[in-house]
């Protein structure tokens, strides 16, 4: 064997062994990136959960409004705006974190 043959030969197995690594970088990326999506969708569905629950509160609370009168009517209110600014809260944070 010649020289060249073995500088050729050792260039080759060194190539390889580059595209090997860089393949196994390229595997474990790819996983990486489904478990992201997998946590991504995750979030996703707490922050829907949370907005859904949020949303609930505060139709049960415009419903209490409705049916209240007098002084009960005041704190049904503040019962509102609360559940309403917590429900707005939740949907800024959602929107601002999956934009």
């Amino acid at each position: 064997m010649s020289t060249d043959s073995n500088t050729k030969q050792a260039y080759q197995e060194k190539v390889k062994a580059q595209l090997d690594k860089l393949n196994t970088q390229i595997d474990e990326f790819k996983v990486k990136s489904e478990q992201a999506k997998a946590n991504a969708k995750i979030e996703y569905q707490d922050k829907m959960a949370e907005l859904y629950t949020k949303r609930d509160a505060a139709q049960v609370k415009l419903q209490e409004l409705q049916q209240s009168s007098g002084e009960a009517w005041t704190e049904i209110q503040k019962g509102f705006e609360k559940a309403w600014t917590e429900l707005s809260s939740a949907w800024d944070i959602a929107v601002d974190k999956f934009k």
